[in-house]
């Protein structure tokens, strides 16, 4: 990628963050309830109504909300697996439950559920995965947060021929139109993205 490309992606970065910090308590509420009932409805449909498991993640401010979608999930029976930052950008997960403790961690500016750790293999149980974005478009292509450890997990599923349906969530106005995001040769498509609004797809219907 040029170096072009990159300030390009640096610079919608840094103003999708700077928009999310402009966001007041109450927008911040109401975006977390409803990908609550959007993000339950998708798991609904992947689940066929049945009890499965789901990778999600702790959105902390001033990301999108996430955890009215993890109680929602949690509250119709599903196993929710939250993600432990490990060496090298790998992610362990562990199951989440109302009583969790979350704490620091030791590689990465978030906030961790305390418990034991499943490693990549429990990737084959899991019936889809919910990641964070700062920002996508309607080509699939996805800014993260800068960490790159969803840039490797997703890259291993492909290695290892997992496909787990995916959704990335992201605000209303968070959604690009195609090819405003430059790709990069180890970025992975996103097919939909997961909004206040509704599950947007994102890849053309093939």
């Amino acid at each position: 990628m040029s170096e072009r490309d990159r300030a390009a992606k640096e610079t919608i970065r840094a103003r999708h963050r700077a928009q999310r910090a402009a966001m007041d308590t109450g927008q911040r509420d109401t975006a977390g309830a409803r990908i609550a009932i959007h993000g339950a409805r998708w798991a609904h449909q992947l689940a066929d109504a049945t009890p499965s498991t789901f990778c999600a993640y702790l959105g902390v401010v001033p990301e999108p909300p996430t955890l009215p979608l993890i109680r929602e999930l949690h509250r119709r029976g599903h196993t929710v697996l939250l993600p432990i930052c490990e060496p090298d950008r790998q992610l362990s997960w562990t199951r989440w439950t109302p009583e969790a403790e979350f704490v620091r961690s030791r590689f990465a500016p978030v906030l961790e559920p305390a418990g034991a750790r499943l490693g990549f293999s429990a990737m084959a149980s899991v019936s889809g995965l919910l990641i964070p974005a700062t920002a996508l478009d309607l080509s699939g292509n996805r800014i993260g947060q800068g960490g790159g450890y969803y840039d490797v997990l997703l890259g291993s599923l492909a290695g290892a021929e997992i496909d787990i349906p995916l959704t990335a969530i992201v605000f209303d106005g968070e959604v690009l139109p195609a090819g405003s995001i430059p790709a990069e040769t180890f970025d992975r498509k996103v097919p939909a993205a997961l909004t206040p609004s509704g599950l947007v797809p994102l890849l053309p219907a093939s």
